[in-house]
């Protein structure tokens, strides 16, 4: 009987514990919160990770800023002259006993006993031909390409072609000069050089009053032969007043193909273009091109002492190639390589002679002929007639040394101007404020 009892007191503990029903419905729930949640990790951790590598990339490997491009600055110093751009391989030997100088009478004799046969003519021009040739490796093809709809809804693209030339290297990029003013609504750029190699380029900087641009390629992306070949070509000398009757040659596209190449001289160099805020010198050549010429002028030395614009040629002139003084044109290229915008004043000027300042009384400065509507200038109150004498902290006596201290302003920035205006009873200072611009195509 006792056993019997202590057999039904152990009987609870023979009971089945059942396993909790399985809630589906909550399964799913938390499943997909956690499938949610570990997407949002994760978007989070690559968000992050886009947004920290850039600075952790530049902090443990620093990247390397492109050099400043610096032009040398000419003076009167070292103003290369006419016979300083044609090469003399002379100059390359050891130097000897100069011989004693001749008379012009006995230099007409000796011309005269000279006896010149064709194959010193060809001579010459292989001379020539060589220095060509050279500066022709650093001669681009910039194809401006844009995308359009025609009438009939297919896309199709335009291109323009212009030559461009590369005048630095930054040790990140090679910096290509042209006038781009026929491609300037182009959607890519593409540079093709002269191995035939071709890179998709970007425009780096525009000066929208020459038109004149510095396209970029990354070095990176190039072929080492092709960076190896297109060496920058030095800038010459556009300045003095002896540059007439000196041999040029005309490289890039002087008849509007590729790879042509002209030989003349220089006819003049007295015309200014009349752009705002600028001092260009205009050369002209005996060189017959087409209209729409593009490239540059080079002296014997193959320096650029020109880039082609034949835009602002007379109308009985149109299709002779002439060129923008690089001599003038150095410190935008400088700019524009640098990646600086051009500030915009809008005044066009010439130098107060020395008679002018004696018999007239007139002040030296920058005498403003005319202003652009609704520019920076006007809106500062400056007017026709008005001399400049100061910008900023810079004297200013002449109309060169204006546009030059300009280009060391930049866009939106505020300028005090000194200036040097007629009243009844003569000449009265005055200074205004100007808020410099950026030029609109």
């Amino acid at each position: 009987m006792e056993g019997n009892q202590n057999q039904n007191n152990t009987d609870f503990m023979m009971e089945t514990i059942k396993q909790r029903p399985l809630n589906k419905r909550k399964l799913v729930r938390r499943t997909l919160i956690t499938a949610a949640m570990a997407v949002i990790f994760g978007m989070v951790a690559c968000f992050t990770f886009l947004l920290l590598e850039p600075v952790i990339s530049n902090r443990l490997y620093p990247e390397e800023e492109p050099e400043a491009i610096v032009f040398e600055e000419e003076t009167e110093e070292n103003e290369i002259l006419p016979e300083d751009m044609i090469a003399d391989e002379s100059q390359m030997q050891p130097e000897e006993t100069e011989p004693p100088a001749l008379e012009d009478e006995q230099i007409a004799q000796v011309l005269s006993e000279m006896q010149l046969g064709t194959n010193d003519y060809l001579t010459l021009y292989n001379e020539m031909n060589k220095v060509a040739r050279e500066v022709q490796r650093s001669i681009v093809t910039v194809v401006g390409v844009t995308s359009d709809v025609s009438w009939l809804d297919n896309e199709y693209e335009n291109e323009g072609v212009v030559s461009g030339v590369v005048v630095a290297d930054n040790g990140k990029e090679l910096l290509i000069l042209a006038n781009i003013r026929s491609i300037k609504d182009a959607e890519v750029l593409k540079v093709t050089f002269s191995d035939g190699s071709e890179y998709e380029a970007e425009m780096k900087k525009r000066d929208n009053n020459t038109g004149f641009a510095i396209i970029s390629i990354p070095k990176s992306a190039m072929k080492e032969s092709t960076v190896t070949i297109a060496k920058p070509v030095s800038l010459g000398s556009s300045a003095g007043s002896s540059l007439v009757g000196i041999p040029v040659i005309a490289v890039g596209r002087p008849v509007g193909t590729e790879g042509s190449l002209c030989y003349g001289n220089i006819t003049s160099i007295g015309n200014n273009i009349a752009l705002p805020d600028s001092n260009y010198k205009y050369l002209t050549t005996d060189i017959y091109g087409s209209t729409s010429a593009s490239g540059i002028i080079i002296n014997l030395k193959g320096q650029i002492v020109g880039m082609i614009d034949t835009s602002y040629n007379a109308s009985d002139m149109k299709n002779m190639i002439s060129a923008v003084g690089i001599t003038e044109l150095k410190k935008v290229v400088e700019s524009l390589s640098n990646n600086k915008d051009i500030a915009y004043f809008g005044v066009y000027g010439v130098d107060v002679t020395k008679e002018a300042n004696e018999e007239m009384g007139v002040p030296f400065g920058a005498y403003i002929l005319e202003i652009d509507m609704d520019s920076p200038a006007m809106n500062a109150g400056i007017q026709s007639g008005d001399i400049i004498v100061r910008v900023g902290e810079k004297e200013i006596p002449n109309y060169a040394s204006l546009v030059e201290t300009l280009l060391t302003f930049k866009p939106e920035e505020t300028v005090a101007v000194g200036l040097m205006r007629q009243g009844p009873e003569g000449y009265i200072e005055m200074e205004v404020e100007a808020v410099l611009s950026l030029k609109n195509e």
